[in-house]
């Protein structure tokens, strides 16, 4: 080991992460204590799961009366995660195995996560609990609260032009930082361990979820849909899981009517912070996906300050939540969340689904990286009135519309595939034949597969 380089700090496996009673007892509690009383110990790497303490997922079913559809709509959240969000897992599992393959060593790299927010706040914790240098691409009108909690977790940041969809500015700034000796891009647009995360960890904790409501009668026991917005296109690899545990099941891709890449090779700027980078990431197994739902992103905003402004609350409850409910959702949505519950009423109302058809969506962050967002409304339009409550309830969740729908057919499967070419082959360096791969089922198969050979690697390590 080099003078400089620090001893390797290794976490979860793929089934620790799953299934925590798993992991070592003694580490498990000790991470458990930590979460509470040093949330910066290295030990919280063994949080990143979707359950609690005693291994019951972070999930809930939203009140009909808030969704306005017989069929249930689940929420699988991660405010509880280390970072307040899920995608710290995909940042770990991408950190994890560059570091398995040696590519990477503490006190040496420098790790760079290019991100329009929560994989690049994972950067952070993760980087710094693992010992390295951590530098995190952001776009710099994305919400000052994002900023702080990357600086809180002792990682640096670069502000790029422009928003959430200018991805092609935090492109070019990693095309000059590589020049730069030990500094290594961390894409997770492209890397697919991102997309392994969520298809063995998300999707099996979503399928696990479905069995078991539908043994207490909520729903079948089957997922009719898995909806999920897309940013790097990491959590809708949840859905490739769910459709081969249930084949009935289809996977609904969300994007911005304000930038409808796929819906109509469309372009702009928005504010739904998370999703909708102006391109079809790499990683994302469009040929899979069955249905695409366009969600305006004012809607989202004005859903969230709903569910989460005292007056929006109070009407919350006159209209029959329970207040257990309500303060449950007030504190485990974020924007995209509530734009993965809109589609997720769009899908159901367009499929003309069921109490027995089960909707599984995700909670990607939670209201502390909004406060800002929500001041900036009120700003704009005026504090929250019990009539602009009833006014968005109604319009926004009870009557959300089936506009902007486009369904998976053969040609538009195609079409969604092709716009990968101009990315990735154009502009990133991979090859035709590199993309050409990705339209077998098998070669992403072969990626699925790998996450044992990962973990029986990781164990020997660990020792």
């Amino acid at each position: 080991m080099a003078a400089n380089e620090r001893a390797l700090v290794w976490g979860p496996t793929f089934e620790e992460m799953l299934h925590p009673e798993k992991m070592p007892a003694a580490v498990r509690k000790r991470a458990v204590e930590a979460a509470k009383t040093d949330p910066l110990d290295p030990v919280n790497l063994f949080n990143i799961t979707w359950k609690d303490e005693n291994c019951r997922p972070y999930s809930m079913v939203l009140p009909k009366e808030l969704t306005g559809i017989d069929a249930p709509v689940v929420v699988l959240y991660s405010k509880d995660f280390p970072t307040g969000s899920h995608k710290v897992g995909a940042t770990y599992s991408v950190t994890l195995e560059h570091q398995l393959e040696g590519k990477i060593a503490p006190g040496r790299d420098t790790l760079v996560y290019p991100s329009t927010g929560n994989y690049g706040i994972g950067g952070a914790w993760v980087g710094a609990r693992m010992g390295y240098d951590a530098l995190v691409i952001l776009p710099e009108l994305m919400s000052q609260e994002r900023f702080d909690r990357i600086a809180s977790y002792g990682a640096r940041y670069i502000k790029t032009p422009g928003c959430e969809s200018s991805v092609k500015e935090i492109f070019d700034k990693c095309h000059e930082l590589r020049r730069e000796p030990n500094t290594v891009i961390l894409n997770q647009f492209e890397v697919m361990a991102n997309y392994r995360w969520h298809y063995f960890v998300t999707g099996n904790t979503a399928a696990e979820v479905v069995r078991d409501l539908g043994a207490q009668g909520v729903g079948n026991g089957r997922c009719a849909a898995f909806v999920s917005s897309m940013g790097s296109a990491g959590t809708i690899a949840a859905g490739d899981r769910l459709k081969q545990l249930f084949p009935s099941c289809r996977i609904v891709g969300l994007e911005p009517t304000r930038c409808p890449t796929l819906y109509s090779n469309g372009y702009g700027d928005h504010d739904i912070q998370g999703i909708g980078d102006k391109h079809v990431t790499w990683i994302h197994n469009v040929l899979n996906m069955d249905l695409l739902v366009c969600v305006d992103d004012m809607e989202c905003k004005k859903g969230l300050q709903l569910l989460t402004d005292p007056v929006g609350m109070a009407w919350l409850r006159e209209n029959g939540i329970s207040e257990e409910n309500i303060r449950l959702m007030a504190s485990i949505f974020g924007i995209s969340g509530v734009c993965n519950v809109l589609g997720a009423i769009k899908a159901a109302k367009f499929y003309g689904f069921s109490k027995n058809d089960m909707l599984v969506t995700v909670c990607t962050d939670a209201i502390d990286r909004y406060h800002s967002v929500m001041r900036q409304l009120d700003e704009r339009f005026g504090g929250m009135t019990r009539e602009e409550a009833k006014l968005r309830h109604e319009t926004l969740f009870l009557g959300q519309r089936t506009d902007w729908v486009q369904e998976g057919t053969r040609l538009n499967r195609e079409r969604w595939f092709n716009l990968k070419y101009y990315t990735w082959v154009e502009q990133q360096g991979k090859t035709v034949a590199e993309l050409d791969a990705q339209r077998s089922p098998a070669w992403w198969e072969a990626h699925q597969a790998k996450v044992a050979d990962i973990d029986a690697r990781l164990l020997t390590l660990r020792g």
